[in-house]
């Protein structure tokens, strides 16, 4: 089957015979067999059952989920290889979507938890320390800034995501060093927690006097699809900037999506999805998932054209978009997730987010142990949360909707933006940064005067600036 070299045949492969076997357990110890194989057959395996199982949950077949819910949980495990951690995080994910189809017994297993609000903070606190993306994400933004505040006497900064004030703490001080003196900075910030926007108008408020810079902090406390622009409280004579980190995906789910059924997939998708796995002539998750050795298939090249953009799906967004328009903003930097989970069907959404996810594990893999308390509270509070959102939710609980840069660039053109090309130095800063770090997966590329962080070869986060265009 695998060949001395570690590598392994299509003719040979181990999956080819993973269909033969019955889901049912056979006589003795049941699944006897799955405890026998090897790390790089159980790696196959685990994606040859992730994509069975879903197509029976898309399909209604819930017995056949069961059996293959029941044979992953022989497999997975939040503590194991990156194949296992992620599988057991997606294997949640179905079921909770399995349990949703039965809204007494699900809202009766959810009527006890608890959301405890520090330890969601503090998680997102760890992504920021252990990944560099919203550390690239908060320099190209700050450097942008910079230079597009150039001369300017009065600069207020909107915040979309007022919730880590180190990025405007390095801010404070490249305002201070400017040749012709700071400016009088105005910070607004939205984020939903009070406490949050309290602790960051006190810690950027003395740092500004430190560096006595005229500084004046404006909370507003609102999710960001609440938000009121009005309260933003732009004034005559002010340049204006804005930053969103990670939040315009979310405004894309809308009221009318609540009222229709998720679509059900064919029972000939499945088998197009599983010819794929079973034609997979690599041996690990590494080779596997971050190269697309799966036949040729790049999953965002696949679906990017399947889901178009629809101005009925995104009125919320393009809304809120025309509300920034207005405001005549200098200067606007987004980062969002570079991936394609808003798609339609729950097949097309389960292989997209296996690949994103999976690099996203293994750049753990590479950066903690797997017995770190932290790395499992960040795998399993953070990208678990976001996994089981893509995969278990429809409608308007459907926040996680990562779209690519390219249908980004679209959206903002036609809501009256043009691109601003990121400049050359803010680019050499990201480099900077990551070469900084000690491991040497994480790569930066410029696409369309735009600039995408990658783990090895896959696109993972993209940073974009835009001006309104008159």
């Amino acid at each position: 089957m695998f060949q001395d070299d570690g590598s392994s045949s299509v003719t040979s492969s181990p999956l080819q015979m993973f269909p033969m076997m019955s889901l049912s357990p056979g006589l003795g110890s049941p699944y006897q067999w799955l405890k026998e194989l090897k790390s790089e057959e159980r790696g196959l395996y685990l994606i040859h059952l992730l994509l069975t199982c879903a197509n029976h949950v898309a399909t209604g077949s819930l017995e056949n989920a069961n059996m293959a819910l029941d044979q992953i949980s022989h497999l997975a495990t939040p503590d194991g290889d990156t194949m296992q951690r992620i599988a057991s995080y997606f294997t949640e994910a179905l079921a909770d979507r399995v349990l949703k189809t039965w809204p007494g017994l699900y809202k009766a297993l959810h009527s006890t938890r608890i959301s405890v609000v520090s330890e969601e903070v503090l998680v997102r606190k760890m992504f920021f320390e252990f990944f560099p993306f919203l550390k690239v994400a908060f320099v190209i933004t700050n450097q942008a800034i910079i230079e597009a505040m150039e001369g300017e006497k009065m600069v207020h900064i909107i915040d979309l995501n007022a919730s880590e004030p180190a990025q405007w703490r390095a801010l404070l001080q490249d305002l201070s060093a400017r040749p012709e003196g700071p400016p009088h900075l105005r910070i607004t910030g939205v984020h939903q927690q009070k406490e949050i926007l309290d602790q960051m108008a006190h810690i950027l408020s003395e740092d500004a006097e430190k560096l006595d810079i005229p500084f004046q902090f404006n909370p507003i406390v609102s999710k960001l699809e609440n938000l009121d622009v009005e309260k933003l409280r732009v004034k005559t004579g002010e340049a204006l900037a804005i930053s969103s980190v990670l939040q315009l995906h979310a405004l894309l789910a809308t009221d009318e999506e609540m009222r229709k059924k998720s679509p059900m997939v064919p029972k000939s998708s499945n088998g197009h999805h599983l010819q794929r796995v079973l034609q997979m002539n690599q041996g690990t998750l590494g080779e596997l998932l971050e190269k697309d050795l799966v036949n040729g298939y790049s999953p965002s090249s696949d679906s990017a054209s399947s889901s178009p953009l629809s101005s009925n799906a995104s009125a919320k967004l393009d809304s809120f978009l025309n509300a920034l328009w207005s405001l005549s903003p200098k200067i606007m930097v987004v980062a969002e997730q570079d991936a394609n989970h808003n798609g339609a069907n729950l097949m097309e959404r389960l292989s997209e987010s296996l690949y994103f996810y999976a690099a996203l594990f293994d750049c753990l893999e590479s950066t903690l142990p797997r017995t770190s308390v932290e790395r499992l509270k960040v795998e399993k509070m953070l990208f678990g949360e976001e996994i089981k959102n893509i995969i278990a939710c429809e409608g308007v609980e459907r926040k996680e909707r990562h779209e690519k840069l390219e249908k980004w660039i679209q959206r903002f053109d036609l809501a009256g933006f043009g691109n601003v090309a990121l400049s050359y130095y803010a680019m050499l800063q990201a480099k900077r940064l990551l070469q900084n770090r000690s491991c040497d997966g994480y790569k930066i590329k410029e696409e369309n005067g735009c600039i995408v962080i990658c783990w090895q070869d896959r696109a993972l986060f993209s940073v974009s600036a835009w001006r309104c265009r008159r």
